[in-house]
This record gives structure tokens, C-alpha cells and sequence, in this order.
């Protein structure tokens, strides 16, 4: 009976563990998961992924009223996220990939270098090229938010070195939502985002829909 009673409290343990070790972002990519199981996802349509700018996008449909979108993005998700869940978020038929990411890996470590993020994001390209060769990819440049000032300098490096890295690539953009979200100072305008200086109006995605339209396949 003891042995017994051990067994079930180790295979209780056990369990209770596994559960507590979910890698971060687990659940939204079951979630997917089961969304696709239900609704088969559309091939030939566009494929956002990347943190929670495309996450809180919830009616982008609205804004590209033409265009067959999956939003695929997650909390507060970084490159390192996307790399470790690739086989996952690449797992559509999709005409064109559009990314924004990158802006949480320098907000999860305000030490973190713009070579670092960089990186990160070329093993992600790499990542798609290598089972979608030929498929228009397109990166939308780190916003600028308010709430996190100080890490602009980085976030700047890593935007001007993600462009060039993207300007070399065939089928490759780099979408840059700099200046649209600029007043005639060249300051960020505080008003397209809410409360947490973080996250934006609809004036704001309005303002990423301008910019992004040319590029959509």
C-alpha cells in the first residue's frame, strides 16, 4: 500500500511539474493550434507574425479590407520566441510574411546589444527561407514607444542594420514606420498610443496601414 501511495504521489508531482514547465507562450501556440483545427487556415494569404502590436491588431482584416490576413502574433513575444517556436508559426501556405518583433528582446534585457537582436533575427529569416524560398518576407522596423526611451539608441542600431541586412535579400523589404509616427519635430507622437506609452490607437495602426499598403502582396 505504501509503495503504492508513493507511486501516486511521485506520478502526482510529476505531472504538476511538467505542467509548471511550459515554456513561455505555450498556451497562445496551442491556441493557434486549435484554431486552425477548427477553421482550416486560407493558403495564398498573408502571415503576420511577431509581440503583441500585431497581437492587439485584432481587427487588421478591417484595415486591409482586400487582402486574406492570419495574424499570428503573441504577448509579449521576443525573436528568441519565434525562433524557438518556428515550426509552429510556419505552419501555413503563405504568399508573404510580414514580422514585427524585436522591441520586447530589448525590454526583457535594457543591456542587450543591437548585434544580439540582429542575429536573432536572421536565424528567423533563415528559418522561412529555408522552407518558403521564394515568398515575399518584410520586417516593420521597432517602433519607437514612449514608455521605453531609453533603449531607442539600440533599438535605432538594430533597425538600421535589420535594413541592410534586408535591402541584400531577394523578395525582402524592410517597412519602415519610423516618420509616420513622427509630429513635425521629429518627435514620437505621444497621442498615437495608450495609457502604458506602450501600445497603440487605432490612429496609430492607421497610421502602419498607410505605410504597409504598398508592400502587400
Amino acid at each position: 500500500m505504501k509503495k503504492m501511495l508513493s507511486a501516486f504521489l511521485l506520478l502526482t508531482f510529476a505531472l504538476f511539474f511538467s505542467q509548471e514547465k511550459k515554456p513561455m507562450f505555450w498556451q497562445d501556440i496551442q491556441t493557434f493550434k486549435k484554431q486552425d483545427q477548427e477553421t482550416p487556415p486560407p493558403k495564398d494569404a498573408i502571415l503576420l507574425i511577431g509581440s503583441s502590436s500585431f497581437t492587439k491588431w485584432t481587427d487588421v482584416g478591417d484595415y486591409f479590407p482586400d487582402k486574406t490576413i492570419i495574424n499570428r502574433g503573441f504577448g509579449g513575444s521576443r525573436l528568441t520566441d519565434l525562433n524557438y517556436y518556428a515550426h509552429d508559426l510556419l505552419n501555413y501556405q503563405p504568399k508573404q510574411i510580414i514580422i514585427y518583433c524585436g522591441e520586447n528582446d530589448f525590454a526583457d534585457d535594457d543591456q542587450l546589444k543591437a548585434d544580439v537582436v540582429v542575429e536573432r533575427f536572421k536565424t528567423f529569416y533563415q528559418k522561412i527561407r529555408t522552407k518558403f524560398p521564394k515568398i515575399e518576407i518584410d520586417y516593420i522596423s521597432i517602433k519607437y514607444s514612449p514608455s521605453r526611451e531609453k533603449l531607442w539608441p539600440q533599438m535605432k542600431e538594430a533597425n538600421k542594420k535589420i535594413a541592410a541586412f534586408m535591402k541584400k535579400q531577394p523578395n525582402a523589404a524592410f517597412i519602415d514606420i519610423t516618420k509616420v509616427m513622427q509630429d513635425a519635430n521629429g518627435n514620437v507622437r505621444k497621442d498615437l498610443f495608450v495609457e502604458d506609452m506602450l501600445h497603440m490607437t487605432p490612429e496609430g495602426y492607421k497610421l502602419w496601414t498607410s505605410v504597409m499598403n504598398p508592400y502587400m502582396k
